[in-house]
């Protein structure tokens, strides 16, 4: 039995295709969701991919969040369903309040395109469960507004829960200043929600999965979800 993924594209999504050779490729049975569609197919795993979602214009995200689809990507994520969200997708789901916080401009105000290292800062989640805690990827990043803010109490919120499953790191492991490319507070990379269904993060997995992208770390994060699922069904 398939494990089936959906990929959402709004207007000025860019990396859907991206997202979707890569998933393909790891074996998922893949199909585009359309962001004017007011029913969600059956899938196991949504996803909100990179890009500029009708030109970021406004801020980040903040209109895809009312596309018709988005309410029943709330449904899904509301019923248990795996959502992720990459980059833009990050910002999509800060901005409909599936994951607390927001994304904002880039600290040094410019855009960044570059490959960075992350950390592992919880291996108990459907989307990392292929991970070990403290282990280190380099994974690509590329974006404008990538600076994550939430107010203290919500931070130390997210740290005593475990919601912050990626952080920005030097390539051994180590938080520090210089290793944080965009000035993203705690040096968060990705956040999930306190039932760790959803995943947020600003950097590109898709970018890294196989050989000739020179680079896999990505499919470490991407074939958790299918793993998992197999693993389920196969009792």
């Amino acid at each position: 039995m398939p494990v089936k993924a959906g990929i959402v594209t709004f207007p000025g999504s860019n990396c859907d295709d991206d997202l979707l050779r890569s998933l393909s490729g790891l074996g998922y049975e893949v199909e585009k969701i359309w962001h004017k569609d007011s029913n969600l197919p059956k899938v196991d795993l949504v996803c909100l991919p990179g890009g500029f979602s009708y030109g970021d214009y406004l801020r980040s995200g903040a209109i895809a969040r009312f596309s018709p689809v988005m309410k029943e990507v709330v449904r899904h994520a509301g019923r248990g369903g795996l959502v992720l969200g990459i980059c833009n997708g990050f910002q999509i789901l800060t901005e409909c309040h599936l994951l607390e916080g927001a994304l904002l401009r880039n600290e040094n105000m410019q855009f960044i395109c570059a490959s960075v290292y992350i950390r592992c800062e919880n291996s108990d989640t459907p989307f990392t469960r292929s991970l070990s805690l403290g282990q280190v990827l380099k994974i690509p990043i590329a974006h404008g507004d990538g600076r994550y803010y939430a107010p203290m109490d919500t931070l130390k919120a997210l740290e005593d829960k475990g919601q912050i499953v990626f952080r920005y790191c030097t390539a051994d492991g180590n938080i520090t200043p210089e290793s944080n490319p965009n000035g993203s507070l705690l040096n968060i990379a990705g956040i999930c929600n306190r039932s760790k269904n959803v995943l947020g993060m600003m950097p590109h997995p898709e970018r890294a999965w196989v050989d000739y992208l020179g680079n896999e770390d990505g499919r470490w994060i991407l074939e958790s979800p299918l793993k998992q699922a197999l693993n389920l069904l196969n009792g």
